[in-house]
């Protein structure tokens, strides 16, 4: 297997887990939602209170995160409401509409996930999940790393 096929082969798994938990969001009525929206409003409910934030929280620009934020608005998924440490400041707060679907996409990606350990078996898992959490973690570069670019 090469480098790019094994992407593809982690894209395709990603993309596969996405369409249904979105099918499973749709058949509750929240159609016009996507994951991506879905992940922001954990971000939300764990603390992203604004497009700053929210933007740290999801890894992509401000200008993506207020945006995500005015779809989600639309939807009725977020609201903006008062600061109480800064009457200036409005901070995002997600809906009762919205913590639903939450608990959807989180029991569908939990299925998701039992299932593939069902298939695979714990240890295999195990070590496949140990495996990717090394690969994904942010390493330091050192100083000879640097002045090679």
């Amino acid at each position: 297997m090469t480098g790019a096929r094994f992407a593809q082969l982690l894209y395709r798994s990603f993309d596969a887990m996405v369409d249904a938990v979105h099918a499973d969001l749709v058949r509750a009525g929240h159609g016009g939602l996507s994951v991506t929206h879905e992940f922001a409003m954990q971000a939300i409910d764990g603390g992203a209170a604004d497009a700053a934030g929210l933007a740290r929280a999801l890894g992509v620009t401000r200008q993506a995160a207020a945006k995500t934020i005015a779809a989600l608005e639309a939807l009725g998924y977020v609201v903006r409401t008062p600061d109480p440490g800064d009457a200036r400041r409005k901070r995002l707060v997600v809906t009762e509409r919205g913590h639903d679907a939450i608990a959807i996409g989180a029991r569908g990606f939990d299925s998701l996930y039992e299932r593939w350990r069902a298939v695979v078996g714990g240890e295999r898992a195990d070590a496949a999940i140990a495996a990717l959490q090394e690969i994904s973690a942010p390493r330091v570069v050192g100083p000879a790393e640097r002045s090679a670019d």
